[in-house]
């Protein structure tokens, strides 16, 4: 019997071993500054030579992988694979589900693992994208919070956008994405603008190209690829060009002046990749059906040759409107056209068949030379190699909790969205709000507290189903336990505007939060038809309106978002801009109106009839409570 069991427990032990040394051989990618050594050059020139044309035109599509826990028999992942094995796709850009404008958060875990079966399934390592431009937690849980990019213009720090690059890249190269579509050099001078707004910087060329080179070196110390776009510049558009063909009307000289000079500092920062816009630029490119993307003036001759770029190239997303409609009759040809203006990478076709059997066929003709063809391949698989993908294309799973989400990192977020927040107006009557302790939860059963109004929180979104504002009331309510929080959108603001002056009318201060940032394809509607879709609607805008008629002295306007929207409100009275509505800014406009952080953020942008660029009253702390 004594035998058998030690039998047994040899070949248990025999297999522990094995799966053990199984696991101590198993290679993961190193986080570490890119670097292309001649062993990775060798690599990716002997790895071309073996490419056929097929593989060789797959490796410049990059097309959507939404991360999420997805079975092996998933038809999700059997489509993933079968694109792989197909159209032989060199990459891949990182999103989650959605539900209709909703982004349906995935776990950092599920990412990784997801990324990690794809990289297995395919002959050449892929190259992961994502557009993290307010770091990982745009698309993954447990993350690092950072506000949008003007809070950064706001705070005025390069070192915040050095850490934010940096942290970025730590937590995206832990889950096996190697390439941010960011920063956006985009400079925003154009109120009007629907798209871009606080995804930039600022309106200022030169602070904005300051806070672009911090983040590129932030990026590479930790080593992740960068983007600057959306070349030749997107901030003076009144269009977006998710929806329509976008014009950017400015002459050379205004070129010069402002768009180009944060793409020049890019460049100069080292920046691996320039992502360019579905735009017309007339004073660059005559032809009217020829936006930037697909326009050889543009993309080579000047992004290439005046500016002597040599990186890599990417097209904002081929299934765009601002593309697409140019190209209604004959879809695939867009990515021809777009490769031959002097793209490498073509990224989001609508209909991957038809984009790739387009290159394929123009690359069977010798409409694309071979030399080109092979010049944009060298360059992705020299990046791959850069990565050191060549020798190790996983990700290693335990990593995950020692990198993703500390708690430092995620203080450096709060701080950048504690020292944004801008005090615009101040008429001295109602800021700071008092605090007035903390809610007696009282016994079971016990009768409510009648509900005093003494601080009425209006908070306005586009869909108060939404999450929008839920953490600022609840932030709000830790401090004052009977305000009275009321949630309104434009569906029904109509019906709600009597109790909302009724509560207005009784209350000591008003709190208007409102949440609208530049969403990608959204359309607002108004009386008069379509609208910019980063004012309010018509019917809350109305209701704000009504509020601010009869009680704009103790009435305070948070702009969660959007700062340009007092240009609509002039009789705004007490105004703070937070210029976005992540919660780590929803949580410091809550400190900043109760006095429990200094206020001294300055607009990035001009507001006009409202303030210039630079404007903002700094206050002191004035409350002992701290925390969160």
């Amino acid at each position: 019997m004594l035998a058998p069991m030690l039998r047994q427990a040899g070949i248990f032990l025999l297999l522990m071993l094995v799966s053990t040394a199984s696991f101590a051989k198993e290679k993961f990618q190193k986080t570490a500054p890119m670097h292309l050594d001649h062993e990775g050059e060798r690599w990716a020139e002997r790895t071309l030579k073996k490419l056929s044309l097929e593989e060789k035109v797959g490796q410049l599509f990059m097309i959507w992988v939404r991360a999420g826990f997805l079975n092996e028999e998933n038809p999700d992942f059997l489509a993933l694979r079968a694109d792989i094995a197909k159209y032989h796709v060199g990459a891949f850009a990182m999103t989650v589900p959605v539900d209709g404008p909703r982004l349906i958060l995935s776990e950092p875990f599920e990412a990784a693992e997801l990324l990690n079966r794809l990289q297995k399934d395919s002959k050449v390592p892929l190259l992961i994208a994502a557009d993290f431009e307010r770091g990982v937690s745009m698309r993954l849980m447990g993350t690092t919070v950072f506000p949008h990019a003007m809070a950064f213009g706001a705070a005025g720090k390069t070192e915040y956008a050095e850490a934010f690059g940096r942290i970025t890249a730590e937590e995206s190269r832990a889950i096996g994405v190697h390439w941010n579509f960011f920063p956006v050099a985009d400079v925003n001078s154009n109120p009007a603008n629907p798209i871009i707004n606080t995804r930039s910087f600022g309106s200022d060329p030169e602070q904005v190209g300051d806070l672009v080179a911090a983040y590129i070196k932030g990026a590479h110390s930790v080593g992740m690829m960068t983007t600057v776009k959306h070349f030749p510049g997107h901030g003076d558009t009144a269009t977006d060009s998710h929806l329509s063909v976008a014009q950017v009307t400015g002459d050379l000289a205004r070129l010069q002046a402002v768009e180009l000079p944060p793409f020049k500092k890019g460049i100069a920062a080292g920046v691996d990749s320039v992502m360019v816009a579905h735009v017309t630029v007339p004073a660059l490119e005559p032809d009217p059906n020829r936006v930037a993307t697909t326009s050889p003036a543009i993309v080579t001759g000047l992004l290439k040759e005046q500016l002597g770029f040599k990186g890599i190239v990417v097209t904002d997303a081929l299934d765009m409107s601002g593309l697409t409609r140019l190209y209604a009759d004959n879809i695939g040809r867009a990515a021809v056209d777009a490769f031959k203006a002097g793209n490498d990478v073509l990224i989001i076709p609508p209909n991957l068949e038809a984009a790739y059997t387009a290159v394929l066929q123009a690359a069977k003709s010798g409409e694309i030379p071979s030399a080109r063809l092979d010049a944009s391949i060298l360059k992705i698989l020299k990046a791959k190699a850069s990565f050191g993908l060549d020798k190790a294309r996983l990700v290693d799973l335990e990593n995950l909790p020692k990198t993703v989400g500390k708690p430092a990192n995620l203080a450096m977020g709060q701080e950048v969205a504690d020292d944004a927040i801008t005090l615009v107006r101040d008429n001295g009557k109602v800021l700071p709000l008092k605090a007035s302790g903390t809610a007696d939860p009282g016994l079971p059963y016990q009768k409510a507290e009648e509900v005093r109004d003494r601080v009425v929180t209006v908070i306005f979104t586009d869909d108060l189903r939404s999450d929008a504002g839920r953490l600022l009331g609840k932030k709000i309510r830790s401090r004052v336990p009977d305000a009275d929080v009321i949630y309104i959108d434009p569906r029904v603001a109509g019906a709600m505007t009597e109790p909302v002056l009724q509560a207005v009318a009784k209350a000591q201060a008003v709190v208007a939060a409102i949440y609208v940032i530049p969403t990608a394809g959204k359309i607002a509607k108004s009386d008069g038809g379509l609208k910019n879709s980063v004012s309010l609607p018509d019917a809350s805008g109305a209701l704000l309106e009504e509020i601010l008629a009869r009680a704009k002295e103790k009435t305070v306007v948070l702009a969660m978002g959007n700062p340009y929207l007092a240009e609509d409100f002039p009789m705004i009275e007490n105004y703070i801009c937070a210029f976005s509505n992540a919660s780590v800014s929803e949580i410091s406009a809550v400190k900043a109106i109760f006095g429990e952080i200094p206020i001294r953020g300055h607009l990035p942008v001009n507001i006009p009839g409202i303030a210039e660029r630079g404007a903002g009253l700094e206050r002191p702390q004035s409350s002992a409570r701290g925390g969160r």
